[in-house]
């Protein structure tokens, strides 16, 4: 019957998307990722805590980030007792790839969260560390696409 505890689904942690937002550099070079850029990005699930999440950072010129994060849902017991994932915060490191000046190939740290807002979007928030030329430390936000 409609409305019972086998008609919820809970929201899974291996949930992939595609998004845009904006990103806020907040110091380092001349890269996107240091500067106020546009951002699409995506989270790509491997297995239940690990996800590749890449994105594209464009502004004068584009930075491209390839991480791979460990992801450890948050989860609450619902009404009908089965777990539901509130927020997904995660942590990761992988390359950073910049098309500013001399093509530079550096490595990334980033750590952020992803909030569940629907079973079609999922709000996200980052902070990257690329280590290129000098250290650009960009905040990353915005809705993605579940798919």
């Amino acid at each position: 019957p409609p409305g019972q505890a086998s008609d919820l689904l809970p929201v899974r942690g291996t949930r992939s998307y595609i998004g845009i937002g904006p990103n806020i550099g907040f110091s380092g070079g001349d890269t996107a990722l240091a500067e106020g850029a546009f951002t699409i990005f995506s989270k790509i699930g491997i297995t239940r805590n690990f996800s590749f999440r890449p994105a594209a950072v464009f502004s004068d010129n584009a930075v491209f980030l390839l991480p791979v994060t460990f992801d450890f849902p948050v989860k609450r017991v619902t009404d009908f007792e089965e777990e539901q994932i509130n927020f997904i915060p995660y942590v990761g490191a992988g390359a950073a790839i910049s098309t500013s000046g001399d093509n530079s190939v550096g490595f990334l740290l980033t750590g952020g969260v992803d909030v569940p807002l629907s079973p079609e979007f999922t709000a996200t928030a980052g902070l990257n560390f690329g280590f290129l030329d000098q250290t650009d430390v960009g905040l990353m936000f915005g809705i993605g696409y579940n798919f």
